[in-house]
């Protein structure tokens, strides 16, 4: 796949596949992101998460280089659906605060959605905080709210 780019206001943003070399700076982005959800986790979840996005198997990853620095990460799986085809799930989108604003998580969702559509996905959602009105005013432009809301059942 072709890496795309995202006009912003100091130069573009480069979307591209994680290579290993990203390692150390995805978990900056990857720790940014697990932090705004209040969410903590051991480093062998880092680890482990991060072997799993290189191998690119069942769970896939983009990032966002803008000014040849790693500024945006993407998580995204295809998977299975009831009453549909295929469809992706964009689990994970982060991009560094320094450079929000700047069209990169425009970027991250327009390449995943490619990335999806090339797989045979026929629908690409994800989800927020109900709060999270940042991201909320991108994801009003680029997708539709349908109304839904999330649950979690912790497993014994």
């Amino acid at each position: 796949m072709d890496s795309a780019t995202a006009a912003g206001r100091h130069g573009a943003a480069v979307i591209r596949p994680l290579a290993a070399a990203d390692r150390a700076r995805w978990e900056v982005l990857a720790r940014g992101y697990k932090a705004f959800y209040e969410t903590v986790l051991p480093d062998r979840a880092y680890d482990a998460t991060w072997r799993r996005l290189i191998r690119n198997e069942d769970v896939h990853a983009l990032g966002a280089d803008l000014d040849g620095k790693l500024v945006g990460i993407a998580h995204y799986l295809i998977h299975a659906a009831a009453w549909t085809e295929d469809v992706c799930y964009l689990q994970d989108l982060f991009v560094d605060e320094s450079v929000r604003g700047r069209g990169v998580a425009r970027a991250l969702i327009g390449h995943v959605a490619a990335a999806a559509k090339e797989r045979g996905a026929i629908k690409l959602y994800w989800q927020t905080k109900q709060d999270n009105a940042r991201a909320r005013a991108l994801y009003d432009k680029v997708g539709r709210f349908n109304g839904f809301i999330r649950y979690d059942y912790a497993m014994p």
